[in-house]
């Protein structure tokens, strides 16, 4: 007698285990004939209280233990790569685990844009944070309704950007695109409010670099420490910010970059009566918190927060291992950050720098991949915070661990 093999019955287990979970929520699943490997098996319709949205997805779902890796789940692209990353409805891979029979997610269209089609990955990965199930619906959804929303108006130029350059903006945000003669792209980024913006250049690998007018102007050496105008003071020293020359800016572009500061103070002027006149999200003046870093890469000063990383991993054992089981068991963790972590836990260079991290092998942020960084921060960190630059180093940028520091209070 012919035997059905174990492979199916766990995939099919897959199939009816999400489309059950997302039929219990009331959204409308539409399953694609197993006849044709298109590379998805579920058209998924959100609803919103009861009512039907346009916001549409494709689901691929795998179900066993040969998706499974040593810090999460992989789902191979094959040839799925061009209509995963370009077709007009995100796709999103959706893993069964038999043995704890939970479902996980990962955004594949957002991961193979984010790769870019030079160097397109093989496989999808997927967070063994990101769990599918009752207590997560909510997020999940609201995560997936966003990024197909990305894909209208002025937010699928700042998708398209994003994608591009490896950063979220926020629709607030002030943000341009340049392109010089030789098909380099340069974006300008600016929040508002904010005297500096981050610079993104294609031709510096899209490291994101602090700028002011000033900086970008300065022709000549800045002064040693205790000379020049007093009144720079509370601004941030030249040597801090890179000059025009420093970032080979041709004329053009460092005048269409000053362009871009004078347009974004007009329209700060123009919003200040709305946003509030004043040092607005100054802790001091305010008597609110300091406003969280968006983007780690661009804001936060790398060194340091390395550096307070590898004190803390060599004075304190297993402090890694701890602090990722605290982000497993996170309910309260952002839909972003699970959307990052699928790619970063799936490359096994990643992973391993993070776990050999020490004094021995990082002298600075620089001795490791960007990835590897970010994957670190994420594992150790909950929120980073930062104040004006005119306060020292260690009042200006605040760190929330998820393991708290000996002798601190939990939050």
């Amino acid at each position: 007698m012919p035997q059905i093999p174990k492979g199916r019955r766990v995939g099919q287990a897959a199939v009816n285990s999400l489309r059950a979970l997302l039929e219990e929520h009331d959204h409308i699943v539409q399953e694609i004939s197993g006849q044709n490997d298109f590379g998805e098996d579920f058209y998924v319709t959100f609803t919103d209280n009861g009512r039907v949205t346009g916001d549409q997805i494709k689901v691929q779902v795998k179900g066993g233990e040969s998706w499974r890796r040593a810090n999460g789940y992989a789902v191979p692209v094959d040839h799925h790569g061009d209509t995963w990353a370009n077709g007009n409805i995100p796709v999103y891979c959706v893993v069964y685990d038999p043995d704890s029979r939970t479902l996980h997610w990962a955004n594949a269209t957002q991961q193979l844009r984010r790769a870019g089609p030079l160097n397109p990955p093989h496989h999808i990965g997927v967070s063994p944070n990101a769990v599918l199930n009752d207590v997560t619906m909510t997020s999940f959804v609201t995560q997936a309704r966003r990024y197909v929303g990305r894909y209208r108006g002025r937010q699928a130029v700042l998708t398209h950007l994003g994608e591009m350059s490896g950063v979220d903006f926020d629709p607030a945000d002030y943000v341009l695109h340049f392109v010089n003669g030789y098909d380099e792209d340069l974006i300008f980024w600016k929040r508002p409010g904010d005297a500096l913006a981050t610079l993104l250049l294609s031709a510096h690998d899209w490291e994101p670099v602090l700028v002011s007018v000033e900086s970008l102007l300065r022709t000549e050496p800045p002064e040693p420490e205790g000379g020049g105008d007093d009144a720079r003071a509370d601004r941030w020293d030249d040597l801090d910010l890179p000059s025009a020359d420093d970032l080979e800016l041709s004329r053009s572009e460092t005048m269409w970059v000053v362009s871009c500061f004078i347009a974004a103070q007009q329209a700060d002027e123009e919003s200040e009566d709305l946003l509030g006149a004043g040092c607005e999200g100054c802790p001091s003046c305010t008597g609110e918190e300091p406003k969280e870093h968006g983007n780690i890469a661009a804001d936060v000063l790398h060194d340091y927060v390395m550096a307070r990383i590898l004190d803390r991993i060599e004075g304190e054992p297993g402090l890694l291992d701890r602090s990722i089981l605290a982000m497993r068991e996170d309910a309260e963790l952002e839909p972003e950050i699970v959307a990052e972590l699928g790619p970063l836990e799936a490359d096994p260079r990643v992973v391993q720098q993070v776990s050999r991290l020490s004094r021995a092998r990082v002298a600075t942020v620089h001795d490791i991949e960007p990835e590897a960084f970010r994957l670190a921060v994420h594992y150790l960190i909950r929120h980073i915070y930062v104040s004006g630059p005119s306060l020292p180093l260690d009042e200006q940028v605040r760190i929330v661990w998820r393991i708290p520091e000996p002798g601190t209070p939990a939050p």
